[in-house]
């Protein structure tokens, strides 16, 4: 079934864990879309052949005496409502799941920070904390504001090559913002998208499935560099994801942890 939706509606393979039931919503929502196309089609089709004008040389100046369009207004008024329902109760009932978010200590917790015209990945290092950041000690050196002066901040990984990397089948909690304009962090095959909006934390999480190199775009009109707004999200194994922490852990000595 998954294979069949993903044809028609020419999706990229799903690699998140919750990826099925968007593209089922979504094939669902195009179903519904055409029947009521093929219904309305129908029904025009039919008036226009009812009231042709050689049946009906003169026009009736009385028009419909009966009730029959009332019931049908009604009645696909019901219709659409029922279907309305049919689809919004199983949507709800998982909407408590899709907001329950995994405990920080049991999945990896990345900020991603979306500016004009790259995104920032920020891990918190090895001890689970991310810094402090304050507005009075950005610099061109330090765009996030991280205080210098706060040990928490000394072992966070900041990475500035629009690339993020998480390890697989792992839940991934990511706090997305923008340091400029509204962005839109998307992973089409991870089925993700969440505005990143300045001056707020926006967080979302998804659990990837499989490895791969991801195509991060920004969805959302943010400049004359909008189309090279292009990042890369890696899924790893979780030993290469370790590795990869290591290997861009701040050195002794830097005052934050930019790479």
């Amino acid at each position: 079934m998954q294979d069949l939706i993903t044809k028609l509606l020419h999706l990229p393979p799903v690699a998140s864990e919750h990826g099925p039931e968007v593209d089922r919503l979504m094939f669902y929502v195009h179903l519904l879309m055409f029947a009521l196309f093929v219904g309305w089609s129908v029904f025009f089709l039919y008036t226009i052949w009812r009231y042709r004008q050689r049946k009906h040389p003169q026009p009736d100046a009385v028009g419909v005496k009966g009730h029959m369009s009332s019931y049908l207004e009604v009645g696909v008024a019901g219709v659409e409502a029922l279907l309305l329902i049919g689809f919004a109760i199983p949507i709800w009932a998982r909407a408590g799941t899709a907001s329950n978010f995994p405990k920080p200590e049991e999945a990896t917790v990345v900020r991603v920070i979306g500016r004009q015209f790259n995104w920032i990945a920020r891990y918190p290092g090895a001890d689970g904390v991310f810094g402090r950041g304050d507005a009075r000690f950005v610099t061109q050196q330090n765009p996030l504001g991280m205080d210098p002066d706060d040990t928490a901040g000394k072992d966070d990984i900041v990475v500035e090559a629009s690339e993020v990397v998480v390890p697989v089948g792992k839940p991934v909690i990511a706090h997305v913002s923008s340091l400029d304009v509204i962005h839109g962090f998307a992973v089409k095959p991870l089925r993700v998208s969440h505005d990143a909006i300045p001056g707020i934390s926006n967080p979302t999480w998804f659990t990837p499935t499989r490895e791969g190199n991801y195509q991060i775009t920004c969805s959302q009109l943010c400049g004359n560099g909008h189309s090279n707004m292009r990042g890369l999200l890696r899924v790893v194994k979780p030993a290469e994801f370790e590795d990869y922490l290591k290997s861009k852990a701040p050195r002794s000595g830097d005052t934050t942890g930019y790479e």
